[in-house]
């Protein structure tokens, strides 16, 4: 497997693995304080951190980058991706919020061979199908059944939303340095929510005012591993890994709340497991194939 591809893959699920703790944060902040103030707080910090570590070279870069315009419009979608996933999440349980958030890689790599133009393999789709499967298992949805409605429609365009901002930063990714598209997309987001703020805007204690900073240095250090991730491997090939945060999802719940997971997560767990494992053996044997070529 080519060094850049497992360095991608590693990145990648180092991104979801933040991103779970991030997810963590907000799920205990979002109980007393509106969603709109603590996405403001978290711009704040991400686009503080750009500017502590680029300063001026970084704002002059940024403002005459060539990918304003498609960054601008994925920050957009992640902004209507959010709104959707955390107003579905006020009537679905968390198995079949999860379960239908999870068919964004399902989606990512629809949308990677028009979009981008990428080949995808057969077992890059069978890794797909097998982490999606994981997520069904072990989010023990199989029994349950769902109607459509309104949360259940918002939970996938939430999914919708997410895979095509996450095909758009693989097609900007390699015109455009990490640190340049970080401050770019943390000052987007940091205008779009700070129209909210004369509105939503709440005291918070200490706690939840460090709390949600730390909010933001997760999802910083995770945006810039996921765009240095999505600049190394195909947008196919890392699909199947963003079901790895399922994984630290169930973790954290259990280490935080106490949630106790039954049977069927460990074996979705170990499906997920069997998707990633697909994808590296595969990749490796493939640069074997190459090689010897």
């Amino acid at each position: 497997m080519q060094k850049t591809v497992s360095s991608g893959i590693l990145l990648t699920s180092f991104a979801y693995f933040l991103f779970s703790l991030q997810d963590a944060s907000v799920k205990w902040l979002v109980v007393a304080l509106p969603v709109w103030q603590i996405l403001f707080i978290r711009s704040v910090t991400i686009f503080a951190l750009c500017l502590a570590f680029g300063g001026r070279p970084l704002v002059r870069a940024a403002r005459h980058s060539p990918v304003l315009k498609p960054l601008f419009l994925r920050n957009i979608l992640l902004l209507a991706a959010w709104l959707c996933y955390y107003n579905a999440a006020r009537d679905l349980g968390l198995a079949e919020l999860t379960t239908l958030y999870y068919a964004s890689p399902v989606v990512m790599t629809i949308l990677s061979v028009p979009i981008l133009g990428e080949k995808v393999p057969g077992y890059r789709w069978l890794a797909v199908a097998v982490g999606f499967l994981g997520v069904v298992v072990a989010c023990g949805i199989a029994a349950k059944g769902l109607t459509l409605s309104l949360p259940v429609y918002l939970a996938l365009q939430a999914a919708v939303f997410w895979a095509v901002a996450t095909v758009l930063l693989r097609k900007t990714a390699l015109h455009e340095r990490t640190q340049v598209q970080m401050a770019i997309s943390s000052g987007f987001f940091l205008l779009f929510t700070a129209f909210a703020m004369p509105f939503v805007w709440q005291p918070v204690s200490a706690f939840d005012l460090a709390l949600m900073a730390g909010t933001g240095v997760f999802a910083g250090i995770g945006q810039f591993a996921m765009f240095e991730g999505m600049r190394r491997a195909p947008v196919s090939v890392l699909a199947p890994f963003e079901y790895t945060s399922l994984v630290w999802a169930f973790a954290l719940g259990y280490l935080i709340w106490s949630d106790v997971p039954g049977p069927n997560v460990f074996a979705g767990a170990a499906l997920i497991f069997s998707a990633g494992m697909i994808i590296i053996a595969s990749e490796r044997l493939g640069g074997r194939f190459r090689l010897r070529a």
